[in-house]
């Protein structure tokens, strides 16, 4: 599946999503993907065939190179934005299945226009009930995957500074090996804008997470109060209603002593 299908795809998602799921889509499409595909290719191009080593033993190179680089970063940032999209492709499919179930009642309401059907195609559904559950889910799974690969970078590179010299002692090097990494400036500012990206993204979900559960409280007490004192608000109501009826009737009365 190439990126534009899955920003077709995460696009359904986007508008049944909240202010700040909109704001993490554009950072994800724009600031990572959009990036990824345009620059990494040319930062990382020269990864292996620009790793140079002062050494002309067969086979040191291409060991050295695999103990310094056991991913690269395009591939391992290919699969960090795969992995981070997918909980939002389940939410999709959890949207797809409830306007599925809403499309079968309209249908079995006997003779449902296709006006209605276009109208639900296009309604925006609330994230409340079991879409909240499947939704709240989602941001935590976007947490994990994004704290656990930002993490398996640090540990498997080391930091996220490129060294500019990386010393190599595996066999089949004769002897401790100084190797060269190309271009390790730019690198270093690549991954660093990667990961500050990554890190915005951590904080929008976090941010989205806390106001989808602050709305959830809030439903769940004005709900409570409802149920606790459903007598006294109808009363507060029906005396509203008294008291609006009793002025009217006295204004007409006094209106009619006027004339």
């Amino acid at each position: 599946m190439s990126w534009g299908a899955l920003y077709t795809k995460l696009g359904g998602v986007n508008k049944h999503s909240t202010s700040l799921g909109k704001i993490w889509l554009s950072v994800l499409f724009i600031f990572r993907i959009t990036i990824l595909v345009l620059a990494a290719e040319s930062v990382w191009g020269d990864e292996q065939s620009d790793f140079t080593c002062n050494t002309l033993q067969p086979g040191c190179k291409n060991v050295c190179y695999d103990h310094f680089f056991p991913v690269s970063h395009i591939r391992f940032w290919c699969l960090q934005l795969i992995f981070v999209s997918t909980p939002a492709l389940l939410v999709a499919m959890h949207v797809a299945y409830k306007k599925n179930g809403q499309k079968r009642n309209m249908l079995a309401a006997n003779g449902t226009e296709k006006v209605d059907l276009e109208i639900l195609k296009k309604k925006r559904l609330p994230i409340t009930g079991s879409l909240w559950w499947t939704y709240t889910c989602s941001l935590f799974f976007r947490l994990i995957f994004e704290g656990g690969f930002m993490y398996a970078l640090y540990f498997v590179y080391d930091g996220f500074k490129m060294p500019r010299l990386v010393q190599c002692e595996q066999w089949p090097c004769p002897n401790k090996v100084d190797c060269f990494i190309s271009r390790p400036t730019e690198k270093t500012v690549f991954t660093i804008f990667m990961v500050a990206s990554s890190a915005i993204c951590i904080v929008l979900n976090v941010a989205e997470l806390f106001y989808l559960i602050a709305k959830a409280l809030i439903r769940c007490s004005s709900r409570s109060r409802q149920q606790k004192h459903p007598y006294s608000e109808r009363v507060t109501r029906d005396n509203k209603k008294n008291e609006m009826l009793l002025s009217s009737s006295t204004d007409s009365s006094s209106n009619k002593t006027m004339c």
